[in-house]
């Protein structure tokens, strides 16, 4: 018995558990090697837009309101030079019944549960995730495990995270806490074999599927209030699902010319797997310990095929501090009456940095906000990163942020400022997973192509690319 349940021996048998646990043949969709048909896979798996807005409209997802930030917007036009500052709308996907975006994801994979006749469902997430799939399997009459990577190595769990799974539990959900490491995977995997229940994995088709519904509503309500589709979408970028379902969704409402950028708060430096760095982080996703890692190697999810693929979209990638997101969130609540939690601000708090640089006639939308509660307020994560010994102050954050040090309140909204990741900085990384991980030296014909939708680069872009990449190895011990 032991020896069955070792790491080793679950490992070992992870592919036929997801197979059993996700109802999906991946295997039908590989080409050769990491070549795979990714349109393929999302039409035959996922299901068209009218569908998934008729399956969202029976559990009352989506169809959010669209809002002009009118208070902030004049803000933005007193502190921009003459002649910019573009207008910002934010979609208030608090607005869904667990009070985020996640609730599209999980209204398509808890319907596609049931369709398939599982008794319950399991998701491995200690984000709003967790709370969207408790509310849906309550919706469909599921039972539901949710499994939170929860406490450092001391058992100190973070309000934001204890808070959620407050949530998971009120909506009817059994809840698994666990420390930091690959706890997580090892037992998601044990509680699947065991019950039998469907893996509501954020990476699955159905979960990017249902995201899609948000752009094309976005597309949609922006035509109808200004006449055009907007300039501009700002993403919070975490596993890469947000932006890939919403870019798709602005795509498929014809709003071709969108630019979608990247957002992400700047956690550079701190490794979010190790228990020293885990409660260093005031923020559940939404930072660089997943945005940069999981658009380098997207294939790291607990699915044999992510469909979750941000460079495919991905026009810009930008960052903001800690500080930046906690200030905007504040600016929020007092001028535009809307408390929202820090998490969904960190797009708003870029959004408003890069209005100041974009033409007054521009339109913004920001893709989310999230629902808010006691341990996600700022004052409880500030509070909390004080015990946790880091130092708080006012001040400019661009100039005295330190992740995992020091957290830089701004004194004026002026000093809310991007940081700009360079998109070729995340392909180069890409190859350089794959050359690592996969053990490839070179890449044939059919790869090659795959490599060039996958990363959005023509082909001369690509072979520069990986060769730039292989002198950088030769050079590493």
């Amino acid at each position: 018995m032991k020896e069955r349940y070792s790491y080793q021996a679950v490992m070992e048998r992870r592919a036929e558990i997801m197979r059993k646990a996700v109802g999906i043949d991946y295997d039908r969709f590989v080409i050769k090697g990491i070549a795979f048909d990714y349109e393929r896979m999302m039409k035959e798996v996922g299901y068209p837009i009218e569908e998934i807005r008729k399956i969202q409209s029976e559990t009352s997802v989506g169809n959010t309101p669209l809002v002009e930030l009118k208070n902030i917007n004049k803000l933005i036009k007193k502190l921009a030079p003459k002649g910019k500052g573009a207008r910002i709308f934010l979609k208030d996907e608090a607005t869904n019944p667990s009070g985020s975006f996640k609730d599209r994801r999980a209204s398509i994979s808890i319907y596609r549960a049931s369709q398939l006749g599982y008794k319950g469902v399991i998701a491995a997430t200690s984000g709003n995730y967790g709370a969207a799939v408790a509310s849906q399997a309550a919706k469909r009459n599921l039972r539901c495990i949710i499994v939170q990577e929860c406490f450092d190595n001391n058992w100190i769990g973070q309000p934001e995270i204890l808070e959620k799974g407050r949530a998971c539990e009120a909506y009817g959900a059994e809840v698994v806490q666990l420390t930091v490491g690959p706890e997580l995977f090892y037992y998601t995997l044990v509680l699947l074999e065991e019950t039998g229940y469907f893996n509501a994995s954020l990476y699955t088709p159905y979960a990017i599927a249902g995201i899609e519904t948000l752009g094309y509503e976005i597309a949609e309500q922006t035509q109808k209030l200004t006449g055009r589709f907007p300039d501009a979408v700002v993403v919070t970028h975490a596993g890469g699902g947000l932006i890939t379902g919403t870019a798709r969704g602005l795509k498929k409402a014809g709003a071709q010319e969108t630019k979608v950028i990247g957002a992400s708060v700047d956690l550079r430096g701190l490794h979010m797997a190790s228990t020293n760095d885990f409660n260093k982080k005031y923020f559940t996703t939404g930072h660089t310990g997943f945005g940069i890692p999981f658009a380098a190697y997207p294939d790291r999810a607990d699915v044999p095929k992510n469909a979750a693929r941000p460079l495919r979209y991905m026009d810009r990638y930008v960052l903001v501090t800690q500080g930046d997101v906690f200030y905007i969130t504040e600016m929020l609540a007092q001028l535009e009456g809307l408390q929202r939690g820090p998490a969904g601000n960190t797009s708003l708090a870029a959004a408003f940095s890069l209005a100041m640089e974009m033409e007054e006639d521009k339109i913004i939308v920001v893709n989310e906000t999230e629902y808010t509660g006691a341990g996600k307020l700022p004052s409880a994560q500030l509070t909390f990163a004080k015990k946790m010994g880091m130092i708080v102050k006012r001040g400019d954050p661009l100039k005295e942020d330190k992740p995992g040090q020091v957290i830089v309140i701004p004194e004026h909204p002026s000093q809310i400022r991007h940081i700009e990741y360079p998109l070729e900085e995340l392909k180069k990384s890409y190859i350089k997973e794959l050359i690592r991980r996969e053990n490839k030296k070179d890449f044939d014909e059919k790869e090659l192509s795959f490599l060039e939708e996958d990363l959005r680069i023509s082909r001369k872009e690509l072979i520069k690319l990986i060769d730039e990449v292989k002198i950088a190895l030769q050079g590493l011990p």
